[in-house]
């Protein structure tokens, strides 16, 4: 009993050592991307929806009554249901004009349920706690493709009183979830015919090439890259009855894409964000800070006592103190990686700041190679 225990305990661990060995040695890249994910099939997108709303239910944070469009909108609504007013002596502060806008989903259905973007146009301190009524959203043909209604859900909050006021974030915008209803659908008829196209997000001659040869390796002379953005991809013949298999296919093969050698810095924030083919030719650099202080203590000089036509007089006196950071080089071979860069960087001791100024510098001597986009 103890000798078959003991070999079962063996058998375990030589499949654990197995399926340890097949991980390690099986090979795996980490830069894969669908092709899902850096491009999509052309046609295939959302179509943007707007219209103008009245939000009502508001506690005296709607719009005021030197709001001409809002009172209009109010009256034209009434007057619709039977109630006639006159818009310039309606005063109400707790309606506010809007305007909505959404986003249709390709393949929507009537019925199906979107979230919309709600955003006063007036001078409503809040839309908190208000509902939208009825709102038809039209498209850039004009027809109506979508309806609008339902409470609104604000991240935010404004209140105050008389001599002092509190807000957080933007209590003028807000969201209603699943409030708008889809009321006409857009057809696709690329399903139908016997090729598609897929255009890449951004645009790449070596990612178009990748694409072609990624998808004629599952069907064979399928696809052909016409120009850097976009890919001709035919059907084959066993897979017509069914295009969407077809294009879950094709939308689910990985690729190595390739990057851009590309630096953004965003000065306002102090962001820098380094593309991973960044290459610099061998540069020596130095970066020194000069600090300057300057401190002012007034001296008051106060004549004696009794002393004939004595005045009290005030002496400014100025401390100044100069610092310079003695600057060492650093020489920074060709060829380098961003992991490299980045640690020659840091072995200056420089901040974020002088970072963005390093590198514009080494940009305007000819060594950086990449792109510098500057925010």
């Amino acid at each position: 009993m103890e000798r078959y225990a003991v070999r079962k305990a063996y058998s375990i661990l030589w499949v654990l050592i197995l399926i340890c060995l097949t991980v390690i040695l099986t090979p795996y890249d980490s830069g894969a991307a669908r092709i899902k994910d850096i491009a999509y099939i052309s046609g295939v997108r959302t179509n943007q929806l707007i219209g103008y709303g009245l939000v009502v239910g508001l506690n005296r944070t709607g719009d005021k009554a030197a709001t001409v469009f809002t009172t209009q909108s109010l009256a034209n609504m009434l007057e619709k249901m039977g109630i006639r007013i006159d818009p310039t002596a309606t005063k109400v502060n707790n309606v506010a004009a809007v305007m909505v806008i959404a986003d249709l989903p390709p393949f929507a259905r009537i019925g199906s349920k979107i979230d919309a973007t709600v955003s006063s146009i007036g001078d409503a301190k809040s839309l908190e706690g208000g509902v939208l009524l009825a709102t038809p959203l039209k498209g850039a043909d004009g027809e109506v493709y979508a309806i609008a209604q339902g409470p609104l859900v604000v991240g935010g909050f404004s209140a105050g009183g008389q001599a002092a006021s509190v807000q957080k974030n933007h209590p003028t915008v807000g969201r209603v979830p699943n409030g708008v209803t889809i009321e006409r659908e857009i057809g696709y008829e690329f399903v139908k015919t016997e090729s598609v196209m897929i255009a890449l997000k951004t645009p790449d001659f070596t990612n178009a090439r990748k694409i072609e040869e990624g998808i004629n390796n599952v069907f064979k002379n399928a696809s052909y890259a016409k120009d850097g953005g976009t890919i001709l991809v035919n059907v084959p013949d066993n897979m017509k009855l069914n295009p969407v298999k077809f294009l879950s296919i094709v939308e689910n093969i990985e690729i190595q894409p390739d990057t851009q050698a590309k630096i953004v810095v965003d000065e306002k924030t102090g962001t820098v964000v380094i593309g991973e083919n960044v290459r610099i030719s061998t540069v020596a650099i130095s970066h020194g800070n000069i600090s300057i202080q300057i401190k002012e203590e007034p001296r008051v000089s106060q004549p004696m006592p009794f002393a004939p036509g004595g005045q009290t007089m005030v002496t400014p006196e100025t401390k100044m103190r100069v610092e310079e950071e003695k600057g060492k080089f650093v020489v920074v071979d060709g060829g380098v990686t961003i992991k490299e860069l980045v640690n020659a960087l840091n072995a200056i001791g420089v901040s974020t700041r002088d970072m963005i100024v390093i590198l514009q510098t080494i940009k305007a001597a000819g060594a950086l190679h990449a792109e510098l986009e500057i925010l």
